[in-house]
């Protein structure tokens, strides 16, 4: 796969001092984090950030690293997309302000590092489970499940493209 140019918007995990820096000016603003994969953007993942982000003044998705996806055991040819290609096309999105890559298996260190107002995650995720619940209550910002587009699912694309091999 040929390498895609760099985005002033991506922030790889080992530039977090940097997003901490770019975020700064936007102090005040109430900032919305939401996470995932991505691994192959379709119009579930369009929705669910243009409303993730329409509950703040902008949107800072956190965005698993591919040793991350490959932790979380969704299966030994994922990601499909490796991380710069999976954060360039997010950070086109006109929902998604910045995009920061994490390596753990959760974003919870992310999340203390941004420390946002608005966390949420999509419907499949009850907010007793939502990752970084605990820091940004705790700050007095608010956790929010928002209901999943039905009939998108990454996991579901690729059975189906498999299927077809």
């Amino acid at each position: 796969m040929p390498p895609v140019p760099d985005h002033p918007a991506v922030f790889s995990a080992a530039r977090r001092d940097a997003l901490l820096a770019a975020l700064a000016p936007h102090r005040g603003r109430r900032i919305v984090f939401t996470n995932g994969c991505y691994d192959i953007v379709h119009p579930g993942h369009a929705d669910l950030l243009a409303r993730a982000r329409a509950l703040g003044d902008l949107l800072v998705l956190g965005l698993n690293s591919d040793a991350s996806v490959r932790s979380l055991g969704k299966g030994t040819d994922r990601p499909v997309n490796p991380f710069p290609v999976r954060a360039y096309v997010l950070a086109h999105l006109a929902a998604v302000d910045f995009v920061a890559e994490f390596e753990e298996p959760t974003p919870y260190e992310l999340i203390r590092a941004v420390r946002p107002q608005i966390l949420v995650k999509g419907g499949d995720w009850s907010v007793d489970r939502i990752v970084g619940r605990d820091l940004v209550e705790a700050d007095g910002g608010t956790v929010v499940s928002l209901p999943l587009l039905p009939g998108f699912s990454t996991t579901a694309l690729l059975e189906r493209i498999r299927a077809t091999r």
